[in-house]
């Protein structure tokens, strides 16, 4: 029985030509992305932001306005309503009252009460799913802890490439990951998606996908920088992106069909995580193609770059007996 190849072992796509376009591209997302980071910022969960947060559900598209000034009669607080994950639940936020900092978690019990009854003179269907709490101290760590993991992460990997190869292919993994992380990012901030730890655990999983791609695909330039001397850089790219095509493309469908599912039937609970775990896929495959591999070029990497210098000395011949 003959093997099931989505990739022909004689594909030649010129994916090089089309690098230019690919760079306008890029830089127009990263700074649209960095843009809706600094206006808009992200739209920080519990966990992140601090306060109590309650889960609401109705039998019927919840009803937002008015479920904000019933929350905002109790005077509990600035609260923070939105839909979260369907048009039937929504997420309410408020400040954790007087004495929670302290441990006192009956008047956090007090305020979930007061909330649970307003909102059930209206709505007697209302299903309360979940409440949480996280105090602002607990919250900033958490914030520095998740920048610092994903910075640390990805300083080493440069680092990591930068030795194993050279500092070109160290540098460009690490703008490469820099991309894909931006991207991600800037995504949220768009959709005003929830930003929570199951966020920052998938941004770091992207981190690993594009790392891994994006070795795959330099260790396979640096075989071709040896084996091809005389080819020049875009070409050699060429190739090597052609040669490493079938593995990202059997790779990436992997993903995309399992995280599709987790999409659709995974639930509101984990759908940040898969949503953001789908879309770093689609970024890290093209950045391994788009980004990686065209910033060797403008880091100037050719085939003759790695040689041994030329000392000018005339090998020795050792004389005959």
């Amino acid at each position: 029985m003959r093997l099931l190849k989505l990739i022909p072992d004689n594909t030649n796509i010129s994916f090089l030509k089309w690098r230019f376009v690919a760079l306008g591209l890029t830089l127009a997302l990263t700074i649209a992305s960095v843009a809706l980071l600094m206006t808009r910022g992200l739209n920080y969960g519990v966990d992140f932001a601090g306060g109590l947060m309650i889960e609401t559900k109705f039998e019927q598209t919840a009803p937002i306005d008015e479920l904000r000034e019933t929350v905002n009669r109790l005077n509990l607080g600035d609260a923070s309503l939105q839909q979260f994950g369907s048009a039937d639940t929504v997420s309410i936020r408020l400040p954790l009252p007087e004495g929670a900092e302290a441990g006192d978690q009956e008047a956090v019990q007090r305020v979930v009460v007061q909330v649970q009854d307003a909102i059930r003179v209206g709505h007697p269907d209302a299903e309360f799913r979940r409440v949480e709490t996280v105090s602002g101290k607990v919250s900033g760590e958490l914030i520095r802890s998740g920048a610092l993991a994903a910075i640390i992460s990805a300083i080493g990997v440069a680092l990591y490439i930068w030795f194993r190869f050279e500092w070109q292919f160290g540098v460009g993994a690490l703008l490469t990951l820099l991309h894909d992380v931006i991207l991600t990012l800037g995504f949220f901030s768009l959709t005003q998606l929830e930003f929570n730890l199951n966020i920052v655990a998938a941004i770091l999983t992207i981190i690993g996908y594009s790392l891994n791609d994006t070795i795959v695909v330099y260790d396979r330039v640096r075989e071709n920088l040896r084996k091809y001397r005389k080819m020049d850089i875009a070409p050699l790219l060429d190739l090597t992106v052609n040669e490493t095509l079938s593995r990202t493309i059997v790779t990436s469908l992997s993903m995309i069909f399992a995280l599709s599912a987790l999409v659709l039937l995974g639930g509101d609970v984990i759908f940040g995580f898969a949503i953001a775990m789908l879309l770093g896929i689609f970024i890290g495959t093209y950045s391994s193609i788009y980004v990686s591999a065209p910033l060797l070029i403008y880091f100037g990497v050719g085939p003759q770059s790695f040689l041994p210098p030329d000392t000018g000395k005339a090998e020795r011949v050792a004389p005959r007996p």
